[in-house]
């Protein structure tokens, strides 16, 4: 059952993780950056997602810093880049960010993309792991095949799996595959980078509830049990976002928005993600 925007889901390794939390891709550092986390922190969003290719670590330290929100209250996490996997380029890569964060742990580090250099990077992150300088450890844009390529080496499995998920691209065989080996799957561009407004099915689906066709695609991703961090800067859409919590879809509503997946993906697909593609990747 959901009950409001303080709704946690366990890892693996018994962390609470929020269900709903704060993307910040592209999220201009500086005064953007600062503000959006600021605010999303003062209305109750505890939950805070970064990578070090957005740009913006630094304006999200400083705005943590300025919070009168303890540090232990919020779930930081970050992701290193491509060019900054491999063990000791993923070691370097952890240690900018906690300074460019300005704390000495982060709650959650993830693999941005699959790389051939990712079971070295997986290993530099266990040792993270083990020594107690982030409390879970996951990756982004993992297909199964990805994740079975880890396996063979991994000591400690994914916690979390963090890959592009909404009404048009659902990847239900990828679900099955995390939620059967107990990966928390975390959606991201969950209303559809923009595009929510397009979909008639939640526009109809929002006029019956008085929501917009964005929230309609959050909780509707709440509801099945995912998590997600919808990104946004503007005071408006961060509050609109969190405010998912004062109705429910029916069981007819939520098979009519499961039955809009048309397979279509908004990001970079992971299998053909050009290495050298110049792009603040999600």
């Amino acid at each position: 059952m959901l009950h409001g925007i303080g709704d946690t889901v366990t890892l693996a390794n018994g962390i609470e993780m929020p269900r709903l939390g704060l993307g910040t891709y592209k999220s201009a550092e500086g005064g953007d950056v600062e503000s959006a986390v600021a605010y999303a922190l003062e209305i109750g969003y505890r939950g805070i997602d970064t990578a070090s290719i957005y740009d913006n670590e630094a304006g999200i330290g400083r705005a943590l810093a300025a919070s009168d929100v303890p540090r232990g209250k919020i779930f930081l996490a970050s992701k290193m880049w491509n060019d900054e996997q491999g063990y000791d380029a993923t070691l370097s890569a952890f240690e900018r960010s906690l300074a460019m964060l300005q704390t000495d742990y982060l709650d959650l580090y993830l693999v941005h993309w699959p790389r051939p250099e990712t079971p070295e990077t997986w290993r530099a992150m266990e040792r993270l792991l083990a020594e107690g300088a982030v409390k879970a450890i996951g990756v982004c844009n993992h297909f199964v095949h990805h994740l079975e390529r880890l396996a063979e080496t991994a000591t400690v499995p994914p916690m979390v799996n963090q890959y592009e998920l909404h009404p048009w691209l659902q990847q239900t065989h990828l679900l099955g595959y995390c939620e059967g080996h107990d990966i928390v799957v975390q959606a991201w561009a969950p209303v559809m980078r923009g595009r929510a407004a397009e979909e008639p099915g939640l526009v109809a689906i929002g006029d019956r509830h008085g929501k917009s066709p964005a929230q309609i695609s959050i909780r509707w991703l709440l509801q099945h049990g995912l998590t997600t961090i919808p990104k946004s800067v503007t005071r408006e859409r961060i509050a609109e976002n969190a405010d998912v919590y004062d109705f429910a879809l029916s069981v007819d509503e939520m098979r009519a928005i499961d039955m809009l997946d048309r397979d279509e993906r908004l990001g970079p697909h992971p299998d053909r993600f050009p290495d050298d593609r110049p792009m603040r990747g999600e």
